[in-house]
């Protein structure tokens, strides 16, 4: 539902991958966003409205995505969907990221716009992290990117879980990625994506960005 830059962009990169994609927009002008050569169904009418939505093949659907401007509109799409449909998939974009944990607590998927902005010129605009990847608002646990003090190069994967208290989630090794075990050696290059609680984010960045204390390991 909605068919703006992100809507669009989303039913092509859909449609890319080899999906069946309809998309939903009240305004019939915002299909112009769309290739000439899009293969999925356009529809329009309100992406709450169960006609538009059963034309659009609903019943079917395997997955939907409320992406339009509004904040209300996107969230009683999602509920009808998933309520009335029984579609389980259900992501839907939120500007206020405050109600975002309600409606995550209710089973609905949220992608919070401006709070992903934010954090993303923030990567920019500071080097050091930590940098937040994702939060699982229900327990309180973060993914999170980490920046290494260069003295950590050489230390396996299980010193820096003891030292930080946290797991190491994976690695990325020269554009790969690497499913880490205990005694895995850290190298030079190496981007350290760690799982633990939200609240520790910035207590575990700065052990790894100072050097190692022998006595924490």
């Amino acid at each position: 539902m909605g068919c703006g830059r992100v809507g669009s962009s989303l039913a092509v990169s859909l449609a890319g991958r080899g999906h069946s994609v309809a998309i939903i927009d009240s305004n019939a002008d915002a299909f112009r966003r769309l290739p000439e050569d899009f293969p999925g169904q356009q529809v329009t009418g309100m992406g709450f409205d169960r006609e538009a939505l059963t034309q659009a093949g609903i019943e079917q659907a395997t997955g939907f995505a409320a992406v339009s401007s509004g904040d209300n509109s996107n969230i009683i799409a999602a509920r009808v969907v998933r309520d009335t449909f029984g579609v389980k998939n259900v992501v839907t974009r939120i500007y206020d990221s405050s109600r975002a944990g309600v409606y995550e607590r209710l089973g609905i998927a949220t992608v919070a716009t401006v709070a992903w902005t934010a954090d993303r010129m923030m990567r920019k605009l500071i080097a050091l992290g930590p940098h937040v990847q994702y939060v699982d608002s229900s327990f309180k646990m973060a993914l999170i990117t980490a920046d290494l003090d260069p003295s950590w190069y050489g230390y396996t994967v299980a010193d820096i879980e003891h030292a930080t208290r946290s797991r190491i989630a994976y690695i990325g090794r020269q554009t790969q990625p690497v499913i880490p075990h205990s005694e895995l050696i850290i190298q030079d290059g190496d981007e350290i994506h760690l799982c633990a609680p939200s609240e520790r984010a910035q207590a575990i960045q700065r052990i790894l960005n100072n050097p190692v204390k022998e006595d924490k390991l």
